[in-house]
């Protein structure tokens, strides 16, 4: 190697300092942002220990967040695997925040931490800023001062009412998590930054809420006062509603403000994490095809060695691998290797397609421009409408993909699909569902409220398939509901078309929980 060839690398051997990584990030920047388009947030890059790592991994990868008794449940389970040699660390964790912070392990060597750079601060980094999911559903702007305000909040509320009260609340809100979201636009952006400052104001609208709805409900003793009608009472109540957490903030007759308060915490959280769950695949393949990009311009370009980019291929093989369905590693469709094998053919389609990606695809086929094609994608896209579009026949038959049933009615499995043209559109269209959120979730919605009476909530599960809910797990669900509604909950499951119930689940309070 020649001495100036020697001279432009980016680093020497597996060591790095502070001044390594701000090179790599300038190098990598200059990829990222002026050959591949790349539009992104500005950086914030933090070196943590393992220690940390896992400490990160037990609180959901956020940098500021309140204390549950989980978070020490899942370190120590972690800490315990990593320490016995049974599982690794993630060599980064990237938060979706402005300024994008990106975690990375002291341990890496200097070729991990380009390789991280390259995939978290600018492939993570491009896809949270510009995908429509998280410009519709998340503040990036606001949530380090909400994540602060948040734990600040709990923490005074454990100072004043106690650990075990302010716990109660949270495993019940953690419970009812995955049930927390609005899957639909809301009228107004999520504004994180003005939560604290309008708490007061939520706590006054909440007053006058209750007293509307509550003042019409007869009381022991009480002389009858007019009812509301149906259709005020159904506003109020915003009935259906699918937001279960939502709900209870705003309407459950016994909590107190500080409670409710509490509930609007960990509902935001789970909405910011919501688009997440919709683009595993995408994010994924997103980051790991700029990061291959990034990385094999940096080896053409003399800056990294080819020790490096060998230390890197390795790494990146290992990631993007698809264990076959009967190797013993197998646990389903790697989102690494599908995302990425689906970006490399998108790129083959614009840059060489065959005459089957031109009757396919035929808006993309030859175009000659891959990342302009790639970035509309990332943008505007999830994963279950990416892959109804995007599958190809090429990588179908790449992965020797088959659409197999198994019916518990029948004693053999049947192939549903196989390559021909027919076959390639089921089988797109069976494994887009895969990851559709609003196919796998549960349907659980409340449905009506028993004012007048017993104050029963009613909540109907929408059958999808025959499937039905865990017993068990369901019945400890339904207990978090009935202990923050204050009064029996009965969920129902229910068949959409017909209406014919499945069978019911009953809760009732733990009266000494609240």
């Amino acid at each position: 190697m020649s001495v100036i060839e020697h001279d432009s690398l980016l680093f020497h051997g597996a060591d790095w300092d502070f001044g390594t990584i701000q090179r790599i990030h300038d190098a990598v920047e200059a990829i990222g942002i002026g050959e591949l388009g790349l539009d992104v947030y500005p950086n914030q890059i933090e070196v943590i220990t393992a220690e940390q790592m896992l400490d990160a991994y037990a609180s959901i990868g956020m940098p500021l967040f309140y204390k549950h008794w989980s978070f020490g449940k899942r370190f120590a389970l972690h800490e315990s695997s990593y320490r016995q040699g049974l599982m690794g660390l993630a060599y980064e964790i990237v938060i979706n925040s402005n300024p994008c912070i990106s975690y990375i392990m002291e341990e890496n060597s200097a070729t991990m931490q380009t390789l991280v750079i390259a995939h978290a601060a600018f492939g993570h980094n491009h896809f949270f800023k510009n995908n429509y999911l998280f410009k519709e559903w998340t503040d990036a702007d606001g949530i380090l001062d909400y994540l602060e305000f948040a734990k600040g909040y709990i923490t005074r509320c454990e100072e004043r009412y106690g650990h075990a009260a302010v716990e109660r609340v949270l495993d019940a809100a953690h419970a009812l998590m995955s049930h927390g979201v609005h899957r639909y636009p809301r009228k107004k952006r999520p504004d994180l930054r003005s939560e604290e400052r309008r708490e007061r104001e939520r706590q006054l609208h909440l007053e006058q809420t209750f007293n509307d709805l509550w003042r019409t409900v007869p009381t022991k003793g009480a002389a009858a006062k007019p009812q509301l009608s149906e259709e005020r009472r159904r506003a109020l109540l915003e009935l259906p509603q699918e937001n279960i957490l939502y709900f209870l903030e705003k309407s459950a007759p016994r909590l107190q403000l500080w409670q409710r308060e509490i509930l609007r915490i960990v509902r935001q959280i789970a909405q910011y994490f919501y688009p997440q769950r919709q683009t595993k695949v995408m994010n994924e393949g997103c980051a790991t095809y700029c990061h291959y990009r990034i990385m094999t311009r940096l080896h053409e370009t003399g800056q990294i060695s080819d020790g490096s980019f060998l230390e890197f291929l390795q790494s990146h093989t290992n990631v993007t691998r698809q264990p076959e369905f009967d190797d013993p590693h197998y646990g389903g469709i790697n989102p690494y290797a599908l995302g990425f094998g689906m970006m490399q053919d998108i790129e083959r389609i614009c840059t060489n397609p065959t005459a089957e990606d031109r009757e396919w695809f035929p808006d993309i086929a030859g175009s000659g421009d891959a990342m302009a094609v790639l970035r509309d994608v990332w943008a505007n896209y999830r994963d279950e409408s990416f892959i109804s579009q995007f599958l190809s026949p090429h990588l179908i038959r790449q992965w020797r993909m088959f659409h197999l049933v198994d019916d518990p009615d029948r004693p053999e499995l049947m192939i549903e699909a196989i390559h021909d043209e027919r076959g390639y559109r089921r089988l797109r269209r069976s494994l887009s569902r895969h990851y559709d959120v609003g196919w796998s979730d549960p349907d659980i919605q409340v449905i009506d409220v028993d004012l007048a009476g017993d104050r029963r909530l009613i909540l109907h599960h929408h059958v999808l398939n025959r499937t039905l809910l865990h017993k068990d797990d369901a019945q400890r669900v339904l207990q978090m509901v009935a202990n923050l509604w204050g009064y029996a909950v009965v969920l129902k499951e229910v068949e959409p078309s017909t209406g014919a119930i499945f069978q019911e689940h009953v809760a009732h309070p733990h009266e000494t929980l609240f």
